[in-house]
């Protein structure tokens, strides 16, 4: 029988987080979301808190009131979320454009084959993500951001 497994990471621009990666086994509900999203806010510090963004995906349970309320709370307008970015705009989305192809190229490399190697092989790799290739995904997310601007919201991928 197959089983389906989620998978939330997040990303932060300098460091990885704690746990590096949270999974689950049942669908993602709004108050799961929050719990997800209480744990990451305790791990940022105060400039993190004061000058970052939070960027995320479109499902219903992190787009509800409550969790864009609570999101909003920590983050002011600093929040990038569906209805406050270009709608399927993987160019600009971190975890799109670099985290899921990075990831899955070395999550498969010795073809795990039950759900606990799974999830090993991606803690494990989500882990030995440096410093140095989050600054450079963030520096490139900024080069993208502004080829977006430069294209007035228009295509960028021939820009990138």
């Amino acid at each position: 029988m197959k089983r389906n497994v989620s998978v939330v990471c997040l990303i932060v621009a300098a460091r990885n987080s704690d746990p590096p990666a949270i999974f689950f086994d049942a669908t993602i509900t709004t108050a799961a979301y929050m719990e997800i999203f209480n744990t990451f806010v305790n791990q940022l510090d105060g400039e993190e808190l004061s000058i970052g963004y939070f960027q995320q995906d479109g499902p219903t349970s992190h787009t509800s009131h409550a969790s864009m309320a609570e999101i909003q709370s920590f983050f002011s307008d600093r929040v990038i979320s569906k209805g406050f970015w270009p709608p399927r705009s993987p160019d600009l989305t971190p975890a799109d454009y670099f985290l899921w192809g990075y990831l899955k190229e070395r999550v498969y490399q010795n073809k795990p084959r039950t759900t606990d190697a799974l999830k090993a092989n991606i803690t494990e790799e989500i882990q030995a993500v440096t410093a140095g290739v989050l600054a450079r995904t963030f520096q490139n997310m900024a080069h993208r951001v502004q080829s977006c601007l430069d294209a007035n919201g228009g295509y960028v991928q021939h820009m990138l």
